[in-house]
């Protein structure tokens, strides 16, 4: 995955949770390893099951789909500090859930 995020924009714990999850859902390459099946099966439940739906949207366009903050911000008609605080509870949420699996 491409790098979108700057230091100045989210703080070193955010920017490490964010590299985390990167790191997890892999960057593109596709990997037969059972421990990444495993790692990306429970992302994929803790992303359906533990996020609220706008959590669930606003992680899907910036992760999967490459959008930007500003991007994901205009598509859906709202400020661009309310789409960073979303993928930011999101974020931690996913990582709160996953940390007794990594």
């Amino acid at each position: 995955m491409q790098k979108r995020l700057r230091s100045d924009f989210l703080g070193e714990a955010e920017f490490c949770a964010d590299k985390r999850l990167e790191e997890l859902m892999g960057n593109g390459e596709s990997s037969n390893s059972d421990k990444h099946r495993l790692m990306l099966k429970i992302m994929r439940n803790v992303i359906e099951n533990e996020l609220t739906e706008r959590q669930r949207l606003m992680i899907g366009l910036y992760y999967f789909k490459q959008m930007n903050i500003p991007e994901i911000a205009e598509k859906l008609g709202v400020n661009r500090s309310t789409v960073s605080r979303t993928i930011s509870r999101g974020r931690r949420n996913i990582m709160e859930k996953m940390k007794y699996f990594i």
